[in-house]
């Protein structure tokens, strides 16, 4: 008798699986771009599809979006949204600072090679 197998995925799922698992890794008080993330989860140059797919997350997601900044630490959110507002008091708890609607990369950029053992 053999087990029921899970169906295989869609191109799509394992673009999702991918950016989602390596988001997860973001630590608290670290930031990545959208394309430094999509390079991390093997995407290549995604930037967009990144920053797209994360704008359509379920509300109360586990997932730490708010990690996730424009290039150079830029926060692409307008202040005043909901969803901005949201990020900015996120990063903050974190000990994040923000200056001019950017967060200082050389200080808070997440660069794996340098948290993984």
């Amino acid at each position: 008798m053999s087990t029921p197998t899970a169906p295989p995925q869609t191109p799509a799922e394992i673009r999702r699986t991918a950016l989602y698992s390596t988001l997860m890794m973001v630590p608290a008080g670290y930031v990545v771009s959208y394309g430094q993330l999509a390079e991390l989860a093997g995407l290549g140059r995604a930037a967009r599809w990144v920053g797209r797919t994360l704008s359509q997350l379920p509300e109360g997601t586990r997932l730490p979006w708010h990690r996730v900044l424009a290039a150079g630490g830029r926060i692409s959110l307008p202040a005043g949204s909901p969803s901005g507002d949201e990020q900015r008091a996120r990063l903050r708890a974190e000990g994040i600072s923000i200056m001019n609607n950017r967060v200082d990369i050389q200080r808070h950029g997440w660069r794996p090679i340098e948290h993984c053992g």
